[in-house]
């Protein structure tokens, strides 16, 4: 069995995985996701470990569990399933990676735009040839209502959902309208101009804010929770074909 842990900015995410199939996620906060791990290294017999961290991570901590459990190193020189032309490959990030080598295992001879609606919404393309040759990044849902109550004097911030409508009948409502309706807008932006280049595109929809988005957006989407864990999972696959 292997073990995939992705610590992001916010959470978490812990997948255990047989015959690359998952057999058990959650997802967690800072303090919690360590006691899970040794939960899981207890219960079950686990080979193989892999960890992806754009959040902190302790590093006292991996170093005892790799005392446990072979894990991977990963790191933008690691192999994966999917030829990078990214044109400074050492900044790419490895939660990137992950969501491409996901796409690259799962619709294989496809064309695909990834989606991780985040802290950041990250798109990324790779074609049925299994090239990858960039994305865009743009801010997350949070990141945009903070930055528009912390730029200005007046703005407050938005805890709560509001109407969403058009236009905007009060300062909350004109806010919540137009950080969302402005990313749904973005993200369907994207997807058309990938639609106008490829006739044939299968988008996926992930992130911790996915699900808020994927009823309304008007493209058609493959929508996953577990698409970067996947992702990880192949690359520790690909490692152990090809080490």
């Amino acid at each position: 069995m292997n073990i995939a842990i992705d610590i992001g900015n916010s959470f978490t995410k812990v997948a255990l995985f047989e015959n690359n199939v998952i057999q058990e996620t959650c997802r967690l906060d800072q303090e919690a996701y360590q006691q899970k791990v040794d939960q899981l290294l207890k219960e079950f017999k686990i080979s193989q470990a892999i960890v992806s961290a754009t959040g902190n991570l302790d590093m006292n901590w991996l170093h005892q569990l790799k005392k446990k459990v072979p894990i991977l190193d990963f790191d933008q020189g690691t192999k994966v399933p999917f030829r990078n032309y990214y044109k400074t490959p050492q900044t790419l990030g490895l939660d990137r990676m992950a969501l491409i080598s996901a796409a690259a295992k799962e619709f294989d001879g496809q064309n695909c735009l990834i989606i991780d609606a985040g802290t950041c919404v990250t798109y990324d393309f790779i074609d049925d040839k299994k090239r990858y040759f960039g994305g865009m990044i743009s801010p997350g849902w949070q990141m945009r209502f903070e930055a528009l109550h912390e730029k200005t004097e007046r703005l407050p911030l938005i805890n709560a959902p509001e109407n969403l409508t058009i236009p905007g009948v009060s300062t909350k409502s004109s806010i919540y309208s137009g950080v969302v309706k402005g990313l749904i807008l973005e993200i369907d932006g994207f997807i058309d101009i990938y639609k106008a280049d490829y006739e044939h595109l299968t988008v996926i929809l992930t992130g911790g804010d996915g699900h808020r988005l994927s009823t309304q957006l008007k493209n058609d989407i493959f929508a996953s929770s577990n698409f970067l864990v996947i992702g990880l999972n192949a690359i520790l696959e690909f490692n152990t074909l090809h080490g």
